[in-house]
């Protein structure tokens, strides 16, 4: 049973979609003003069907963590992830604020919204520290396939990122810096507190973090994190999928996974894990996402079967 999708677009800054009377997630494009946490647009809150938030929101150990957001580590010395940068094994994580840049929001080019889905377009340019734009970026966002009988729906993420600078870009990891098994880059989300600790899957079973972490996308298309709620007898599930097209050989780039359970949990599609790749002035790359959100404690089988039937 599909459920009609409203949005609601307050404030100035955020939209925000409901499914059946709950708003279950928004869409902030006009983001908080702290420029050491790399500004630029996040989902947050994200919720399930049933209302239960399945995202963090500057917590404490890393201010910059915000909710779903797409991010950028480290690009031709700056850092679009926010917060402390890596500067290799001598130095370690410091204090660099002329490094961090910021993700304007310049315009929606289409917001629609029917009984069954929620999409819109997005025009955001990349800024340095400086005031240069180093990159024009399209964004596509989508929430679809509303299921009360499965306690699911879908957001697929879209990016085409299109190098502006004049002269080429290069992304990288603090792994591509010299830190080893640190390789987040990319589209990351952020749990709440209570899913410290939360157990993995993968298409082969449930995993660990540490095993998980580094694996190509071509070996494991999906992603699952499943864990219990406090105040509430409750879990929740959410997948992160890879559209097919990120694992050909038409990729700019083969992409791992970043996974985190313990001491936080978290999970990107880095793009740049143990590599770094050069986009050339003029040049654009794009990959497309998917999350599936869903109430309860949701194993590997069953989320496999869920994402087949979800078609691109």
């Amino acid at each position: 049973m599909t459920a009609p999708l409203t949005t609601v677009h307050t404030f100035g800054d955020r939209i925000e979609v409901a499914a059946a009377g709950t708003r279950v997630l928004s869409y902030v494009y006009r983001p908080d003003p702290y420029p050491f946490e790399a500004p630029k647009p996040y989902v947050h809150p994200l919720r399930t069907l049933a209302g239960r938030l399945v995202s963090g929101y500057r917590p404490h150990d890393h201010r910059w963590h915000k909710g779903l957001q797409m991010t950028a580590s480290h690009l031709s010395g700056q850092n679009f992830w926010g917060g402390v940068s890596y500067l290799g094994p001598d130095q370690g994580y410091q204090h660099v604020p002329e490094r961090v840049g910021f993700m304007r929001h310049n315009e929606f080019t289409t917001v629609t919204g029917t009984d069954d889905r929620f999409e819109l377009t997005e025009s955001l340019t990349w800024v340095a520290n400086d005031g240069t734009e180093w990159a024009g970026e399209q964004r596509g966002f989508r929430v679809h396939s509303v299921d009360h009988a499965a306690g699911s729906y879908a957001l697929d993420w879209s990016i085409r990122l299109t190098n502006i600078r004049g002269e080429p870009l290069r992304f990288g990891s603090p792994t591509t810096a010299g830190r080893e098994m640190a390789g987040y880059t990319g589209l990351q989300w952020r749990g709440p507190r209570d899913f410290t600790g939360g157990q993995v899957l993968t298409p082969a079973g449930p995993a660990t973090d540490e095993a998980t972490m580094g694996t190509p996308a071509a070996d494991a298309e999906w992603i699952g994190f499943t864990a219990a709620h406090d105040d509430v007898d409750a879990h929740s599930t959410l997948l992160f999928a890879h559209a097919p097209e990120n694992l050909g050989a038409d990729a700019v780039h083969p992409s791992h996974w970043f996974v985190r359970s313990t001491p936080i949990p978290s999970v990107a599609f880095s793009w740049a894990f143990f590599e770094e790749f050069e986009l050339p002035p003029g040049e654009s790359f794009g990959y497309r996402y998917r999350v599936v959100v869903a109430d309860g404690a949701w194993d590997h089988d069953r989320a496999a079967a869920h994402l087949k039937g979800l078609p691109w």
